[in-house]
């Protein structure tokens, strides 16, 4: 296809399937990788986003369909990333519950190895057997991750002459989440990157303590999630593409078939 015949910018709308745990950029921003896919089942990939820093109204979440406008990455040759306006991000209605599986069923593939075959950086996967674990980090880890945080919100409110709104730095996570799983016999061992499981363990930390809200994480994404239907959202790393990331981790019901309408 002709180069002046590929779109380079355009309106989209897109059901938010992941948000990655927010990483500094080259700018000492803070930013978030999202994907999801459009009514037509396409993947996209929608990154940089600063999440934190965006007006309350357009944030979004998992299973909510949004709307922007976008353009074509200068540095990023992913056929399915975006460089979204965030001026004109517009969250939309959430997906029920109910609609979900039989939505994305179609996109789902049994490895990574098949998205690749399929030229995809973006891929649905079941994984088999799904051990769900985490390791604590060190001090030096966290107090590395705190300063870098700090940094970004430096920045954000230099980036923004007259910004007069406090923004607190995020609090960085005092463990790392895993998953063990296989796929087709072939084992696999991935940091769980997905924000939502991060989130989760703040706010059972907060109502329960640490050691609670540990012991909860393990039954709800060790034992309901696989038992009931879940599915990983993997992306593939910027610069090593053949590197798979655990972007995402959804309960997704197994057979759960009925109409999207």
């Amino acid at each position: 296809m002709p180069m002046e015949n590929i779109q380079k910018s355009g309106t989209e709308r897109v059901l938010i399937l992941a948000k990655a745990l927010p990483h500094l950029g080259k700018r000492h921003s803070e930013l978030v990788c999202c994907a999801g896919v459009t009514e037509e089942k396409i993947w996209r990939r929608q990154y940089p986003v600063r999440f934190r820093f965006m007006q309350d109204e357009k944030k979004f979440k998992r299973w909510q369909w949004v709307s922007y406008e976008w353009q074509v990455p200068r540095k990023d040759n992913r056929a399915e990333s975006r460089r979204i306006n965030e001026e004109t991000v517009r969250p939309e209605k959430e997906m029920k519950p109910q609609h979900r599986a039989s939505f994305l069923q179609p996109l789902l593939l049994a490895t990574t190895s098949e998205a690749e075959e399929r030229q995809q950086s973006l891929a649905l996967i079941r994984p088999e057997n799904p051990v769900f674990s985490w390791t604590k980090k060190t001090q030096e880890q966290i107090k590395s991750e705190q300063t870098a945080y700090e940094s970004a919100v430096r920045q954000f409110e230099l980036d923004l002459s007259g910004f007069t709104e406090e923004k607190k730095a995020l609090e960085p996570c005092p463990y790392e989440f895993y998953y063990q799983y296989t796929t087709r016999g072939r084992s696999h061992d991935h940091q769980c990157l997905d924000w939502e499981t991060s989130a989760t363990f703040y706010n059972w930390r907060r109502n329960y303590g640490e050691e609670k809200a540990l012991t909860n994480l393990k039954r709800t994404f060790g034992e309901e999630y696989p038992e009931k239907g879940m599915a990983f959202v993997m992306g593939t790393h910027s610069h090593y593409p053949k590197t798979w990331l655990l972007i995402g981790v959804l309960r997704l019901d197994q057979n759960e078939q009925r109409s999207l309408f």
